[in-house]
């Protein structure tokens, strides 16, 4: 008879909880799962990374995450940081497997002078802030400038341009974190520019994004390139039916009669900032116009030598997400990810046995929510044929875990705790009519989650 194997997951987002459920829905081996989540909360990018005005895209992320995790052969440890409160060694050697599902907590810089000056952001730090994650609630933006740059025109940038243009009334009706609501409200911001290297059949958004934009209001929104009304249809018809798409929804944008115009959004395709210039902080952002190169795959671009300056007080650069090394595994800093093939992690080709990887740390950051599905399931194929292969199991006992965790960090979070935080946070927003008003720090967390504790003791 098999044993009932052990297996640790370090990550509770997309990737981690799609771990868990290949893992514990699987046909061939008994599994028991400790899932760990260095913040208190669970669900990492939904909770964190998913626009507040998209709550369907949370709700049906946190039904799901929800069951994975309520299931009697899965436990949760929250505010647990491996590598700091436990080693990664020390992890490998309590369970039969461990998978790392950690994300990307970095981004890629644009390796242009003046990215240091202040009012220079990257878009996931400003992503995190206005969705409450506590490792950045404390940062301040100055929104008191009239026009913001965003460089990158993916569907992260796409989300920083739509709240920072919203309506104050609409973002209110969502669970935008409580200081970011404020610090809008106020916000003096009227044009926000998106800046692409690449022409406006390029486009790294998706057009379900793109559409969106169809449906505000009182915002005005241009596209600039060159080609962008001189382009015949024939040379529509050479692109892929999604590029297609996506040029039809520029052009119903740019068409698009706005009412009483507040804002506006103006796509600047062929452009790439070379520089970032201000006294103390930004002011002028340098903007170098890129002549599109008529080759077959239509994506390549050639520099100019033609600039412009635009003025602007706050920049974003989203440029894309980008993993960091953890401690004590082998790590691909060009590709930043955790090495590895096909999720079994490698050192310099040599398999570690009973270490996995999946989601962002694994592949790199690409890919929607649901892609993390199937990235997790190949992972979890893998550990699965290794487990197949023994016949005992060499992981310390529930109980055992339990109290060296309880002894390295006594505020671990239980289930039990975050679904008082859950409650609490519902019970706050249902006050102001919102969905959730959300607890960003983590001693707030913790206050909420122990009083809770002192109750039913």
């Amino acid at each position: 008879m098999r044993p009932t194997y052990r297996i640790a997951v370090v990550g509770s987002g997309p990737s981690g909880m799609y771990a868990l459920e290949h893992l514990v829905k699987n046909k061939h081996v008994a599994i028991d799962a400790d899932l760990f989540e260095r913040l208190p909360a669970p669900w990492g990018l939904v909770r964190y990374g998913v626009a507040p005005d998209h709550p369907e895209k949370k709700l049906i992320s946190n039904r799901l995450y929800s069951n994975i995790i309520s299931r009697a052969n899965v436990r949760y440890f929250g505010n647990v940081e491996i590598g700091r409160d436990i080693s990664n060694t020390e992890l490998a050697s309590w369970y039969d497997g461990v998978i790392y599902a950690s994300g990307a907590n970095s981004d890629n810089a644009l390796e242009i002078p003046g990215e240091e000056l202040t009012g220079s952001w990257s878009a996931r730090e400003f992503v995190a802030w206005y969705n409450g994650h506590p490792d950045y609630s404390h940062l301040k933006f100055d929104l008191s400038c009239p026009r913001a740059v965003i460089v990158g025109n993916g569907n992260v940038a796409l989300d920083v341009a739509r709240i920072l243009t919203l309506p104050i009334e609409e973002l209110r009706k969502t669970d935008i974190a409580d200081h970011a609501l404020d610090a809008l409200e106020s916000s003096r911001i009227q044009e926000v520019v998106i800046l692409g290297r690449r022409g406006y059949k390029n486009g790294a958004f998706n057009n379900p994004e793109l559409e969106e934009l169809l449906h505000l209001d009182n915002i005005q929104v241009q596209v600039e390139d060159p080609e962008f009304l001189t382009d015949d249809e024939s040379e529509l018809q050479k692109l892929s039916w999604e590029a297609r798409r996506k040029v039809e929804t520029l052009r119903q944008l740019h068409k698009k009669k706005a009412g009483a115009v507040t804002k506006r959004i103006i796509f600047k395709f062929l452009s790439s900032p070379t520089a970032l210039l201000g006294e103390d902080r930004l002011q002028h952002v340098q903007v170098k116009h890129n002549v599109p190169a008529h080759v077959p795959n239509g994506k390549q671009r050639v520099a100019s030598d033609q600039f412009t300056s635009i003025d602007a007080g706050i920049l974003f650069r989203a440029t894309g997400y980008r993993g960091t090394p953890l401690p004590e595994l082998p790590f691909d800093s060009k590709k930043a990810v955790i090495e590895n093939v096909h999720g079994r992690v490698t050192d310099n080709g040599v398999v570690i046995n009973g270490i996995y990887c999946t989601g962002w740390i694994k592949r790199g950051a690409r890919g929607v929510i649901g892609t993390n599905k199937q990235c997790a399931g190949e992972t979890v194929a893998c550990l699965i044929d290794d487990l197949r292969l023994t016949n005992t199991s060499r992981a310390l006992s529930p109980e055992l875990v339990l109290s060296k965790i309880k002894e390295r960090k006594p505020d671990f979070v239980t289930l039990a705790d975050w679904l008082t935080i859950d409650r609490a946070e519902k019970e706050r927003g249902a006050s102001q009519k919102r969905p959730r008003s959300k607890l960003c720090t983590t001693g707030d967390m913790l206050r909420i989650a122990r009083a809770n504790s002192t109750e039913l003791g």
